[in-house]
């Protein structure tokens, strides 16, 4: 059995992953899959506290982040399109930088 501790770490390396992603990234996919690496570590951090604890809070919490993250997934594809179709470019800074028409 793994301990609820290592569950942990891992769930803080994988935020800061998700950190450095979206911060490093100039893809607006690769920044969206940055975000969704972030939710998740933030739910293997809930379910790892409620094992330490041994309640269930946190798995109920992580239920609830599950469709965040879906509808996120959702939201931003659509977004993604919509860019492409725009700009011809997923590029965040060439878009930030256009001005509009």
């Amino acid at each position: 059995m793994i301990p609820a501790y290592h569950a942990l770490i891992l769930s803080g390396i994988l935020f800061c992953i998700g950190i450095v992603g979206v911060i490093a990234r100039r893809n607006l996919l690769f920044v969206l899959m940055s975000i969704e690496i972030m939710m998740n570590a933030a739910g293997l951090a809930f379910v790892a506290g409620s094992a330490i604890h041994g309640s269930y809070d946190g798995q109920i919490f992580f239920i609830f982040i599950l469709p965040v993250a879906a509808a996120e997934v959702a939201i931003g594809l659509a977004l993604a399109l919509l860019l492409y179709q725009k700009y011809k470019t997923l590029d965040l800074w060439v878009i930030a930088r256009s001005k509009e028409e």
